[in-house]
């Protein structure tokens, strides 16, 4: 196995190293370690630089500080089945520390030699540390725990850390050197260590400064690896493409803008620009419009959408829920109709039983005709609704008649066909899967339809260039003015704080406004003490006795939703009770409360997306967030939510308090997660990444003198990157 490349080791099974039996073996590959590739990946979380370890006798109180030491006795004592505290005395030599975990469950026993990591305090004459960082250090493999830099590596598959560590070290010896993938430019440019000094270091660095030069070589490669992957990809979407040059001098988007009642932001004009371009190449647009809720994606979207259309084509939006399509079928129909675009109603006794109502492709002064097409509705533009079948509403759409059409999974359908779609909105994407979208391009044979994602839910620049690396990105980093700022609010469930809550919902209804009240369920949970929308909406009927309520969720049929969210648009409700189908794209200026019960069940990203319900008109607006958080990561959401109403603030906040693994997936099922990398403390080794990986994949397209690169791209994200390297 002596000097190989790493991609030749993601094929040498994790039971040939020395101390990995088959029993072992099956255990590691159930976390993910196959291959001894996998394991040399496996780095450390931290060190434990025993060559400067604190003596007992002389260790400083109150600072953060490693100490080692033979566990003398333990103790054990147990309150009630969760609850209890273990107590060890451990001693080095030179003195005896008590320890104290309030954990009952923690693992510990008499004759362990320990690290323990956390401040050690003096209490009545003695020294002692409570719930400290605990590290089993066995007596197999000395040489790697003694006189040096330690690696704690994570636990693995019940692995005692010793044997672990010993294992990894078998794999090194086995293995070095560790081929080199990247030019020696690269490495010079950068100040990077070679690949096999940096696996070596990073298991076990003579020095602390060594181990973290070894950390950033590795970074880069695992960000560099998924970059030319991005890269590959970008490079197959233009090579593939059969897109259409659309025409950006028609006079629809002109006469659009103008006829707009306000002007448009900088960042709506830039975005716009950029889209402009995209439509006018012949190249596919892929583009990424990023928005803060409220900032004008839709006037930005419509743009793109009457630019197929002048063009002679078709424009779609897909939306993740029947309410959020409705939502927009009516925003579209509404700024159609402000222009002056929209088509003269027809009578449905006109339009029955006609095969073409507007003679073809041709005859533009008909306007632009909309259609909306769910599972459950259709409505069109230019008949009452009600007045067209499903079956001619599909019609229309295959023969080119209806112009753009808004709906949800429904447009990607079997048996639904477009006549000449030009360009594809999809909205929210993050609730689709990369399939979908794929299906909803696949609808036209001939040619690849222009693709605009938007997202409402901010992503950090850098999870932005990872997640979506292959896609142009345009931000939209500016709010219309005339928006008002929300005031958000956190408080627990004493009644006098729900008074006042309750309080604030009649004073603004009085006024004649509206108001939220979201609840995480639908019906009542045994197993979370959580409010259910039922169950609330029945208890506030009684706490709001005057007031007109209404309950939105969504096991309602799709009429019934559309019945409700019509009534509370027409100020027919003053208290929405709903679950989070009211999440995104729904806008009703009129709305100045958002109460959200229970909020530390929800993520961070989505408590943004529901305060960003309201706040859309003149009006001064509130966000009441009620809870009782019973973690740490829920104080931390909850008081980042009362702190910024920045969406780009909060979903780096959540990033931070959710980490990475838990976001990366979103974007292309089975790529691994970054193990090393963190792309929010790394952020300029990504900004590398990107330019270097982009850079070789322009000058090299096949990799054909890379071929270490394209193997190690291949071996280490697997199958789903398999596609870019056939011809």
């Amino acid at each position: 196995m002596a000097g190989r490349p790493l991609a030749f080791l993601a094929s040498v099974p994790v039971d040939r190293v020395k101390n990995i039996g088959p029993g072992w073996a099956k255990k590691l590959a159930g976390v993910g370690i196959d291959s001894v590739a996998d394991l040399l990946l496996h780095v450390p979380r931290r060190y434990l630089d025993r060559s400067q370890l604190f003596d007992l006798l002389a260790v400083p109180l109150g600072e953060e500080v490693t100490v080692a030491g033979t566990v003398n006795s333990v103790q054990r004592i147990r309150l009630s089945r969760n609850r209890g505290r273990v107590i060890a005395f451990v001693g080095d030599g030179t003195n005896v520390v008590k320890v104290t975990w309030f954990n009952p469950y923690t693992k510990i026993d008499e004759g362990w030699e320990i690290a323990l990591s956390g401040k050690v305090e003096r209490f009545r004459g003695g020294l002692q540390m409570t719930n400290p960082d605990l590290y089993r250090l066995d007596r197999q493999g000395e040489s790697l725990v003694t006189g040096r830099v330690v690696p704690i590596h994570p636990s693995v598959a019940g692995m005692a850390p010793g044997k672990l560590r010993e294992s990894i070290h078998n794999a090194l010896v086995r293995s070095r050197p560790i081929h080199e993938i990247l030019p020696e430019d690269l490495l010079d440019r950068l100040d990077l260590l070679s690949r096999d000094e940096a696996i070596a270091a990073i298991h076990f660095p003579p020095d602390a400064e060594m181990a973290a030069a070894a950390r950033r070589r590795l970074v880069f490669d695992e960000l560099f690896r998924l970059e030319v992957a991005l890269a590959l990809q970008k490079r197959h979407q233009i090579a593939e493409s059969r897109g259409v040059a659309h025409d950006v001098s028609g006079h629809l988007v002109g006469a659009f803008v103008d006829a707009l009642p306000y002007r448009l932001t900088k960042a709506q004009e830039r975005t716009i620009g950029e889209i402009r371009g995209d439509l006018a190449s012949v190249h596919p647009m892929h583009r990424l419009l990023q928005g803060e809720v409220g900032s004008g994606k839709t006037v930005v979207a419509v743009t793109a959408l009457l630019t197929a259309v002048q063009s002679g084509m078709q424009g779609a939006v897909m939306a993740p829920t029947e309410v959020l399509a409705g939502q927009h079928f009516i925003g579209i129909r509404e700024l159609l109709e402000s222009a002056g675009l929209a088509p003269a109603l027809l009578e449905p006794e006109g339009a029955a039983g006609t095969e073409s109502l507007f003679g073809g492709a041709g005859g533009r002064e008909a306007g632009v005709r909309l259609a909306l097409l769910t599972s459950g509705n259709t409505e069109v533009n230019f008949l009452p609704p009600g007045g067209a079948a499903r079956s001619d509403v599909e019609r229309w759409i295959g023969s080119g008649e209806i112009d753009i059409v808004v709906g949800t999974h429904a447009l990607i359908q079997e048996g639904l066909h477009f006549g000449r779609l030009g360009v594809a909105v999809v909205d929210e994407q993050h609730r689709f899967g990369v399939y979908q979208r794929v299906m909803l391009r696949d609808k036209v044979e001939d040619y690849d339809p222009d693709l605009l994602i938007m997202t409402a839910t901010p992503i950090p620049r850098t999870l932005a260039m990872t997640l979506y690396g292959d896609l142009d990105v345009s931000v939209l980093d500016e709010m219309p003015p005339g928006r008002t700022p929300v005031v958000t609010r956190y408080v627990d469930k004493r009644p006098e704080h729900l008074t006042e809550v309750y309080d604030l919902v009649r004073s603004e209804a009085a006024a004649g406004r509206q108001a939220f009240v979201v609840c995480p369920l639908v019906e009542e949970s045994d197993k979370l003490e959580v409010a259910s929308a039922t169950a609330e909406y029945e208890r506030l009927q009684g706490v709001f006795p005057g007031l007109r309520l209404g309950l939105l969720h969504g096991q309602l049929r799709p009429g019934e939703k559309d019945a409700v969210m019509g009534r509370f648009r027409g100020r027919e409700i003053d208290v929405l009770v709903a679950t989070t189908v009211i999440e995104v794209g729904i806008d009703i200026p009129n709305a100045t409360v958002m109460v959200i019960e229970d909020a530390d069940r929800f993520g961070l990203s989505q408590l943004h997306q529901l305060r960003g319900r309201v706040g859309r008109g003149t009006h001064a607006s509130t966000c009441v967030l009620i809870a009782e958080p019973s973690t740490p990561e829920g104080e931390q959401r909850l008081a980042a939510m009362v702190a910024t109403t920045d969406g780009f603030r909060l979903a780096e906040e959540d990033l931070r308090i959710r980490g990475q693994g838990t976001v990366f997936g979103t974007r292309q099922a089975g790529l691994k997660d970054l193990k090393l990398a963190d792309i929010l403390r790394d952020a300029d080794a990504l900004v590398a990444a990107r330019r270097e990986a982009f850079d070789l994949v322009r000058r090299d397209p096949e990799l054909e003198e890379h071929p270490l690169i394209s193997d190690e791209v291949r071996a280490l994200l697997g199958e789903d990157v398999e596609w870019l390297f056939r011809s």
